[in-house]
């Protein structure tokens, strides 16, 4: 009796065992950016992987393709599916061991990896007290057959995570309101102009700095990036008695409520974690590293005008672009990025980060889109978006498909002297992408001039000569450093033949710290 209780015991273990073995086989997962309606890579190796049961024998079966691989101790598989052109929809298969799985509605097209904080954040359907340019209009013609979004969601981490749980969808006005309306404008051109389908994810989170997009392997290893850490030691101090200071806001908003007068402004208070170096990029960015991609957009810099940032950004903001080239490992990816726009924010150091952007331009296959005549002084949301997309797409569709069209604007070439009359000296600035300079009729400003004690002053006569701008001042009789558009707020006034406005800058060359 006791022998067959054993044997009927080993048979139940058995029958168990052989259950659990099928729900594993059963659980063949791909990554949820690989979902129904997804959008591949065109041109490129198109990656897919996930997880199944450790040592499981797996056929991918796409088009006219199948393709194998095993899944290694962990459960972790990888294949690569030869290039294909744009075209779809299709219905990619898993077979093997275990029951199938499949993804449907597949498009092969191009895919970008939009990202930044607020201004690329802002949905069509706006923020609270910031609107979209036109918004109610553009959400309801917001169905577009060609474009596939995927919205990812707010999310941190201390180490690199593997997957997020957000998916592709359909564009419809239904996704988009919610969706990044730069990122969404730039898809709509491109699918437009270039006639293939275009995949968008948008991983962007307002209010936090490029120091939480980049890996700490790149944050651990530069000693160029160490204020970096430092910026965040100086933000963790500020956190010590955050829930007291808080405690006595609230306070003195109510009394001042009670009084009937207006409210005290505190400072911002940002999700802590967002600030982490790294801790964005594990949560937004790692999870997405694996997938076959086109390029970059990036729309950030405003969090990194503050004392302590502004500094270190013509350093990190190039780091940034050979991290995620790096860890994605698709060679070097365009990365097409928005120049921050004009706004008044005292206290805070808008013309170092611009000029900072400028300098990053020396960073193989990047464009920049100059955004400081859509600026308004009192709204860091600027409402038109759209323009901003449009200046995005030009360059894409000139760098990346290679129309034959302007998308450059003036930047500074450099400087020289011209001696006036009286003795004292000019500056004249020299421009590349300058055919057709033009002030639209309005008098040329936003000049400052400097001594070698780089105190800058603004000048007094800045006019423009040809495809050049001709700067003095009495103040500075002789000159030697000039610089353009430097505060927050700037309405600029010089454009090219294209309509494309001036970059900030300066002609000090010298570190910005």
């Amino acid at each position: 009796m006791k022998s067959s209780n054993s044997t009927t015991l080993k048979l139940a273990t058995l029958l168990c065992l052989a259950a659990s073995s099928l729900t594993a086989l059963a659980d063949v997962r791909f990554p949820h950016v690989l979902s129904d309606h997804a959008v591949l890579q065109r041109g490129a190796p198109i990656h897919i992987w996930g997880w199944a049961t450790p040592g499981a024998h797996l056929k991918a079966h796409f088009h006219a393709q199948t393709v194998s691989s095993d899944a290694d101790k962990f459960g972790a598989w990888s294949l690569y599916l030869a290039p294909e052109s744009a075209g779809g929809p299709y219905t990619l298969t898993l077979t093997g061991d275990g029951p199938d799985a499949s993804l449907n509605d597949l498009l092969v097209g191009d895919v970008w990896f939009a990202s930044g904080q607020s201004n690329m954040e802002f949905p069509l359907n706006g923020f609270p007290g910031a609107v979209l340019k036109n918004g109610p209009q553009e959400i309801a013609a917001a169905t577009n057959p060609r474009l596939r979004l995927l919205h990812v969601g707010q999310q941190l981490s201390d180490f690199p995570l593997s997957d997020t749980p957000d998916t592709w969808t359909d564009c419809t006005p239904e996704t988009a309101a919610k969706f990044s309306a730069v990122a969404y404008f730039f898809g709509r051109e491109l699918a437009s102009k270039e006639n293939v389908p275009i995949g968008l994810i948008d991983s962007a989170w307002g209010g936090t700095p490029a120091d939480s997009w980049v890996s700490l392997d790149t944050l651990g290893t530069n000693p160029q990036l160490l204020p970096a850490f430092a910026a965040r030691a100086r933000f963790a101090n500020n956190l010590t008695d955050l829930d007291l200071r808080k405690a006595e806001e609230l306070r003195e908003t109510a009394a001042a409520k009670a009084a009937g007068k207006p409210g005290p402004q505190f400072p911002w208070h940002p999700q802590e974690g967002s600030w982490a170096p790294a801790g964005i990029y594990n949560g937004m960015v790692a999870p997405f590293i694996p997938y076959s991609l086109k390029g970059f957009i990036w729309y950030q810099g405003e969090t990194n005008s503050g004392p302590g940032r502004a500094a270190y950004y013509s350093t990190l903001f190039p780091a940034l672009i050979a991290d995620w080239r790096m860890h994605f490992a698709q060679g070097t990816l365009p990365f097409l990025f928005v120049q921050i726009s004009s706004f008044n924010s005292p206290g805070e150091d808008w013309g170092t980060v611009r000029d900072a952007q400028r300098r990053t331009l020396s960073v193989a296959n990047t464009a920049m889109a100059v955004t400081l005549d859509i600026g308004q002084a009192d709204n860091v949301h600027p409402p038109d978006k759209q323009t901003v997309a449009s200046r995005l797409a030009l360059a894409a569709r000139a760098m990346v498909y290679g129309e034959p069209i302007p998308f450059r604007s003036p930047l500074f070439r450099q400087v020289t002297t011209d001696l006036q009359p009286d003795g004292t000296t000019a500056l004249r600035v020299w421009f590349d992408n300058a055919d057709g300079l033009s002030s639209h009729g309005q008098p040329v400003s936003g000049f400052e001039l400097a001594g070698p004690d780089r105190h800058y002053v603004p000048a007094t006569s800045q006019h423009l000569d040809g495809d050049t701008v001709l700067v003095s001042s009495p103040a500075v009789p002789h000159p030697v450093f000039v610089r353009y558009g430097w505060t927050g707020y700037f309405d600029t006034n010089l454009f090219n033949a294209a309509g494309l406005p001036a970059s900030t800058f300066t002609s000090d060359d010298s570190p910005l710290w």
